[in-house]
């Protein structure tokens, strides 16, 4: 039931960005390393996947086939069936920020995690989410600029930032995959910090961006309270349909679909919510993601335990 500490270094960079932003030349040496940063993050992304264990995970391509129209089907309809909220309920900015949480793709770590805890199948959690990630670097700039067209434009100098920034640091990152595994394994932990360090900085610079463009002035908390009951909606709703749709599969496979298919990524959505959107408009847009992600990590964490000793876990 703890909170994450990595959720509470977000929130404390958020603070730091809102009570002492970056400007001037400081603001600039920070966008710098925000960019450096997130070419390397992606690199290593890259790096990390194996292709081999994606290849091998297509012998479960049903349950694959599940979990990513779980991720990039259902959860964008969810996103546009929000629309009747505004602006009755919610700002338009606020309502856009909450569809984008319905793009990003499904977290890796905390999926592979729960579903080892929960004794589900792990070598189906590890494909499933390792693919999730790859088809986002593809499909969640796509689906920003079909869903959300009418509030983020997504020109073409946009475009040439996505694939400069994420699509091509990721292929890099596969094709150098052959020679930096030993290293990428032998460092994993100082990697996992470089992850979060990124993450982190990416957060800084936002906040300092939209605390010098005065953006917090449209908030509220009636606004709050709006963001946490539809992401509560959410994830109670992916929950069942996840739940539902992995009973056809057995046990194992069906806790991975159930992880797999409910978790978004905070680690992959801030870089590219960085990408995507404008300085002003990037803290708010990022504010239901943070709010998302420290829910499903506390749900999680209750299921899989709940879960657990009711099985062996399936996998390497």
């Amino acid at each position: 039931m703890r909170i994450d500490p990595f959720v509470l270094m977000i929130l404390g960079l958020a603070g730091l960005g809102i009570v002492l932003p970056a400007q001037g030349v400081v603001l600039d040496v920070v966008s710098v390393l925000v960019q450096v940063g997130i070419v390397a993050l992606f690199f290593l992304y890259g790096a990390r996947l194996s292709t081999a264990e994606v290849v091998h995970g297509l012998t479960a391509w049903r349950v694959h086939a599940v979990i990513v129209a779980v991720t990039f089907v259902v959860f964008p309809l969810m996103g546009l069936a929000l629309s009747p909220l505004a602006p009755a309920v919610i700002s338009q900015q606020l309502l856009a920020a909450l569809v984008f949480v319905c793009l990003v793709p499904s977290t890796v770590q905390s999926s592979v995690a729960f579903t080892s805890i929960a004794g589900g199948d792990r070598a189906i959690a590890v494909v499933a989410a390792s693919t999730s990630s790859l088809l986002g670097v593809f499909l969640t700039p796509l689906l920003v600029a079909l869903v959300l067209g009418g509030d983020v434009t997504v020109d073409a100098e946009a475009v040439l930032r996505i694939v400069g920034l994420l699509l091509v640091p990721f292929l890099a990152g596969q094709i150098a995959r052959r020679w930096l595994r030993p290293w990428l394994v032998h460092h994993e932990t100082g990697l996992r910090r470089f992850d979060r360090s990124t993450v982190l900085l990416v957060v800084y610079a936002g906040f300092s961006r939209g605390t010098n463009a005065d953006v917090w002035s449209v908030l509220d908390w009636g606004d709050g309270a709006v963001v946490g009951a539809v992401c509560v909606g959410l994830l109670a709703v992916s929950s069942v349909l996840c739940w539902l749709a992995g009973r056809r599969f057995g046990r194992g496979a069906g806790i991975a679909i159930y992880f797999c298919g409910t978790n978004k990524s905070l680690a992959a959505g801030l870089p590219m919510a960085s990408v995507l959107f404008s300085a002003t408009t990037f803290p708010l847009m990022i504010l239901p993601l943070m709010v998302y992600h420290q829910l499903q990590l506390v749900v999680g964490s209750l299921i899989a335990t709940r879960l657990s000793g009711h099985g062996p876990s399936v996998g390497p």
